[in-house]
């Protein structure tokens, strides 16, 4: 088959496991087929939703290559030693044996558009009748000069959950007393616009504890952030003198890395550091710019049913799309993914569609019991999901508030995590 947009075929890719071609082919019996590729909160919520309201009538396959998938939300907190890695982490058992879906641990490596079949690296393919695309962010080449994912070991980003996170945190523990650690903030647009801060707060947690002469540089493009107020007052307040960040207006923007050397330049200052966490600029799983579904690096969608603009047998969620006014957030793509999942209910059964409706909310914890938050309700237009209404915490909050606010945070991860797993 002639190699297009449509057909991509991934190489250098390890499939999870074996898995026939046959044996996933034959999963269907006649039913019509759904496929959803990527098993996080937007593409775990949506092979739950559709598999549970459908009563039966939708064969529903998932595939994600790990067989325990560890949330980028929180891990923060496990960098902070708020949250063990095992409290983080998910299995898709009960998707499989109470909901009936055809869970697959192997890697999508392509999506043949005309013929309606995602490929494996495992060998064969899945047909679908309407395919979910919910894979994530990958990374921009050449963002951060002298970094690619060849030096993530040297250099880790931490931005996907799992043994990036794990690498991240072993490093801050063994750095020498007085250290340095350096963040590479990303550009906008990316995943969770507060989380990088949330995670030099934590850095800053443990280091206060462990090592507290130890500093921490931000080099940032940005000339503001996500809850800046916010997090500018509470580094003041507990990790006074210890974090230093260099926006645009002080080289920020321009700055390039020497995992070799563990060095990094910013604008012509170089930076001797025991610790480098490069979270570079992002754009789209692979297989949606593969499968010609994105606009350069995000995939652009139709707030009423995150069915792609470019091919509408296909939906896509969470941090891939380029929809308008949400941010990319593990809640956002939870919301999104009921939204798509009444959709292709309903363009499959025939069921009843309602009108988009969309919420947000990400919670931050600055220090011990100090959590903030930001949030909003959008809804669909023909344009954008358009934000319609937004709160967020206010500096200068009593601790009594700022407290329930993180145990609000808690309670909010145990109600996804379950939406997502079941």
């Amino acid at each position: 088959m002639k190699l297009n947009r449509r057909v991509f075929v991934g190489t250098g890719m390890a499939a999870a496991t074996s898995l026939s071609a046959p044996s996933v082919q034959a999963a269907s019996h006649g039913k019509p087929k759904v496929v959803v590729v990527g098993g996080g909160a937007g593409g775990a919520t949506a092979a739950r939703y559709i598999a549970k309201d459908s009563a039966g009538e939708i064969d529903v396959t998932l595939i994600e290559p790990s067989r325990s998938y560890y949330t980028c939300f929180f891990s923060n907190l496990y960098i902070g030693g708020f949250r063990d890695l095992d409290s983080i982490a998910h299995s898709y058992g009960t998707l499989a044996s109470d909901y009936g879906i055809n869970v697959v641990h192997d890697w999508a490596t392509g999506v043949d558009r005309d013929a309606k079949t995602v490929a494996l690296a495992g060998g064969g393919s899945v047909p679908y009748d309407r395919l979910i695309l919910s894979p994530g962010i990958d990374f921009v080449e050449g963002s951060v000069p002298g970094w690619d994912v060849s030096a993530q070991n040297a250099m880790p980003h931490a931005y996907k959950g799992g043994s990036q996170t794990e690498l991240l945190k072993a490093q801050i523990m063994a750095m020498p007393e007085g250290g340095t650690y350096v963040m590479v903030a990303p550009p906008n647009p990316y995943r969770c616009p507060p989380g990088p801060y949330e995670r030099v707060s934590m850095v800053a947690h443990v280091l206060k504890a462990n090592n507290p002469t130890a500093k921490i540089i931000i080099a940032d493009p940005k000339a503001n952030f996500s809850k800046q107020g916010l997090f500018e007052e509470g580094w003041q307040k507990h990790y006074p003198g210890m974090i230093t960040r260099i926006g645009p207006d002080f080289g920020g923007e321009n700055v390039s890395v020497d995992p070799a050397a563990m060095t990094v330049d910013i604008d012509g200052e170089v930076v001797n550091a025991d610790v480098v966490n490069v979270i570079p600029a992002q754009k789209a799983g692979l297989i949606c710019e593969a499968a010609g579904l994105t606009d350069g690096n995000w995939a652009p969608v139709s707030g009423h049913t995150m069915q792609s603009r470019m091919d509408e047998n296909i939906h896509i969620l969470g941090d891939s799309t380029n929809q308008g006014d949400m941010p990319k957030s593990g809640f956002s793509a939870n919301s999104q993914a009921k939204v798509a999942a009444m959709a292709v209910r309903g363009a499959l059964t025939g069921s009843r569609v309602f009108p988009a409706k969309f919420s947000n909310t990400c919670w931050s914890l600055i220090d011990t019991d100090d959590g903030v938050k930001v949030g909003a309700t959008y809804e669909a237009t023909d344009e954008k999901i358009a934000k319609v209404d937004g709160f967020v915490s206010q500096t200068g909050e009593d601790a009594a508030l700022r407290k329930a606010t993180y145990e609000e945070s808690i309670g909010w991860y145990q109600g996804i995590t379950s939406d997502m797993f079941g």
